[in-house]
């Protein structure tokens, strides 16, 4: 019988919010979750799943029973034509197909779109599977599902080979980027840019299929962002909100003025660690609303000198979906991420 455990504190990646279960449950296997659901209906008790707990938001939180999945978070089979069932990276897979998790990509979709099959285990205690041809609609509900439809046995991904990405970083203005914002989804396959308020400076960022092998980070003329310069800019932003504006632009000056180029294994260059508390929001907006929604807060910011804004607001694009919940819901997004250091 599986035994849950009282006076937990659960608290999210971000440390923005926590709750105190009644009873939280890690699982090992379907025949415990199906004993925690038929206690919860017992009970009457509301059920919230959780995986790494890395959304900033608090759709993980709950007073009633927790079930945290970690325990059963691993790769089940890996194929020799490359579709594979499990985890990725330190997060839950579960949690971020559900969260609507993103990269950035005009010809790429959230990481939704690589599941290509799914199991579920309703609350009553049955197992359904879903897919494009089993169970579509369900299936289109399930890829983001919030916590809210079910619980996650296994997703199968559609994978590739590993491969390797060159990443080209280099200095432009808003204006520029925004007026030629076509011409730069189009140029590379995995574009972003960071803006830094209260200037017009903008950091671009190339990601592109390469044949190189792993090449040390090269740059004439700018040295690469370290972990204590940021961490310093990162402080100073949140202690001395009167010097954020000449922060945004002594540090885009002194980190990001620079070509800089890297090539190394895909995820490796894919992957930042965050190394410092923050505030967050993603915004998923029309693709084609872009120009005018950074260019209102820009003339927010220049209206409202008394509000700050930290650096950087970094701006990603991403194909659209079918998948009932998510926000590329049958549009092409652009998303904008603003964050407060704290």
């Amino acid at each position: 019988m599986v035994h849950g455990e009282g006076g937990v504190r659960f608290q999210n990646w971000a440390r923005t919010y926590g709750s105190s279960p009644e009873m939280h449950f890690q699982p090992t296997t379907v025949d415990e979750i199906r004993e925690i659901l038929a206690l919860a209906r017992q009970k009457s008790k509301k059920v919230k799943v959780v995986g790494g707990g890395h959304s900033p938001s608090d759709i993980a939180c709950t007073e009633d029973f927790m079930i945290q999945m970690g325990r059963m978070n691993k790769i089940l089979e890996v194929k020799g034509s490359g579709t594979g069932l499990g985890a990725v990276s330190d997060v839950a897979a579960a949690g971020v197909i559900g969260t609507g998790t993103h990269n950035t990509g005009f010809s790429h979709g959230i990481l939704a779109t690589q599941v290509v099959a799914m199991t579920l285990l309703t609350a009553a205690g049955d197992i359904l599977e879903c897919s494009e041809t089993v169970n579509p609609e369900l299936f289109r509900a399930a890829c983001v599902h919030l916590g809210c439809l079910g619980i996650v046995l296994t997703i199968t991904f559609q994978c590739v080979a590993e491969f390797y990405l060159q990443e080209t970083t280099f200095p432009s203005t808003l204006k520029e980027v925004l007026d030629n914002l076509d011409n730069h989804l189009k140029k590379s396959e995995y574009f972003r840019f960071l803006w830094f308020p209260h200037s017009d400076n903008v950091s671009i960022i190339y990601q592109d299929h390469t044949n190189k092998l792993s090449l040390m980070t090269s740059s004439i003329d700018s040295p690469v962002p370290t972990t204590t310069t940021t961490v310093l800019a990162a402080s100073a932003n949140a202690f001395l909100p009167f010097l954020v504006s000449w922060i945004n632009r002594f540090f885009f000056w002194l980190l990001f003025t620079g070509k800089v180029e890297n090539v190394n294994v895909s995820y490796k260059i894919f992957n930042y660690e965050c190394r410092f508390k923050q505030h967050v929001q993603d915004w998923a907006i029309p693709l084609e609303k872009t120009k005018d929604a950074l260019l209102e807060l820009k003339g927010i910011l220049e209206t409202n000198p008394k509000m700050v804004a930290h650096y950087p607001v970094e701006v990603r694009f991403t194909q659209g979906d079918d998948f009932l919940l998510s926000p590329c819901f049958q549009r092409n997004s652009c998303y904008i991420n603003i964050i407060m250091y704290r």
